[in-house]
């Protein structure tokens, strides 16, 4: 599956060039406002395209990312009956934009070899969460933790009293989403010392931001791996844990002077009366403005609009799949579903999920988060879509090399 040995046709010359795209791509905190947000890595990629152009080659449709354009474009196509027409020509603009980029960073991705892309991954994981937490530490320095409701100091942000980090992003429920990719990868490669430290860098990290699904989706994940961790691997992984507890809690409480354990107790307790920061009443009313028109939707970012309107807050159902089936109705749904399908039946079909188990484990934490977020434009999900493009790009150009080999020798 590997074969690194190999250089992929018209390889970019530099390797860190995939390293800055991988880090880029998170750091979304740092983007500019011009109708849309321009983000790092689109910058990146713009510079990078021109530099290089004569070397971009723009590899064939895996069969998920053709569905994946199909759910698009039906997700685009319900804007044409939408009320609210500005919100959703606004949104249909932002995904030919996103798609336009992600083609890019397949490109640019293409041209590395698995293990520039794994390595990749690797110090983009350490960089962003050593960045996230060193602008934490600066905020909880210079701020009053009473300073007031939703206000946000470099990396943190008060929210009904908890310090929540929220780092190099403006969300800490999106921070750990980011970090799922990296979470998977670390967590399945702590053979390596700098897979230890990553881990440790993330898991304290998604513990401040105070993410309760998130969190208990990173948990979910740990248990998956210890599940299928064998023998005295799995004492081996409780050991580590437990090492890894205590000093994440030392950290925390003598160099933040935060106890994560009282803090995240009564997150937990704030469950009785804000029903999940408001969650349950916006999909109850999801359903409700869905009924309206089942097959076809409201119209791209229209739910929202729905719900100022109605309600006086713009926020989305913070559920991926009540706002694509309120927005663009009951078939986009379907072809999101089938999307997510395709994907999972590509990484059994080629294996990728025992070769790369990181990647299996984090598309479960993106789909097991998409219940609490809206998240159907997102940077950090399309460049994993990118990368298992690539590593499912390679694999059948391995096999069909594979097939001809043993053809010719049998017609020999």
């Amino acid at each position: 599956m590997e074969h690194t040995h190999r250089r992929p046709h018209n390889q970019l010359k530099h390797p860190w060039l995939t390293y800055l795209l991988i880090l880029f791509v998170p750091l979304a905190g740092f983007s500019i406002q011009i109708g849309f947000s321009l983000k790092p890595y689109m910058i990146f990629l713009i510079v990078v395209f021109f530099l290089y152009a004569s070397s971009f080659i723009f590899d064939r449709l895996q069969p998920f990312e053709w569905i994946m354009l199909m759910f698009y474009f039906l997700y685009c196509f319900s804007g044409i009956f939408s009320l609210y027409s500005t919100a959703s020509l606004r949104i249909i603009i932002g995904v030919i934009l996103y798609l336009g980029f992600y083609l890019l960073m397949k490109a640019v991705l293409m041209r590395s070899t698995n293990r520039v892309i794994e390595a990749g991954i690797l110090w983009a994981g350490i960089v962003f969460n050593g960045m996230s937490l060193l602008l934490y530490a600066i905020g909880l320095s210079m701020v009053d933790a009473h300073v007031g409701e939703r206000v946000s100091a470099y990396g943190v942000l008060f929210d009904r009293s908890y310090p929540r980090l929220i780092g190099v992003l403006d969300d800490p429920n999106f921070y750990v989403f980011y970090n799922t990719l990296f979470f998977s990868f670390y967590l399945t490669h702590l053979h390596d010392r700098k897979g230890k430290v990553g881990l440790f860098l993330c898991i304290l990290a998604s513990i401040l931001t105070f993410s309760r699904g998130g969190l208990l989706v990173l948990f979910g994940l740990f248990i998956l791996y210890f599940i299928f961790r064998r023998g005295l691997n799995r004492f081996k992984t409780i050991m580590v844990t437990a090492l890894g507890g205590v000093i994440i809690y030392t950290v925390a409480f003598y160099v933040l002077h935060i106890n994560i354990y009282d803090l995240f107790v009564a997150r937990m307790g704030d469950l009785t009366y804000d029903g999940g920061s408001n969650r349950i009443d916006l999909w109850e009313r999801a359903i409700g403005f869905m009924t309206d028109n089942p097959w076809l939707g409201l119209g791209p970012y229209n739910y929202a609009q729905y719900n100022e309107y109605y309600y006086g807050v713009d926020l989305s159902a913070h559920n991926t799949y009540l706002d694509i089936l309120t927005d663009a109705g009951v078939l986009a749904l379907l072809f999101y579903l089938m999307f997510l399908f395709v994907v999972v039946y590509q990484l059994v079909q080629s294996k990728l999920y025992r070769l790369k188990p990181y990647m299996m484990y984090a598309l479960i934490g993106f789909v097991a988060q998409s219940l609490l977020l809206s998240v159907i434009i997102n940077d950090m999900f399309f460049l994993y879509c990118a990368i298992l493009a690539v590593f499912l790009s390679r694999d059948m150009a391995t096999r069909k090399e594979r097939f001809d080999d043993r053809r010719s020798v049998f017609n020999g």
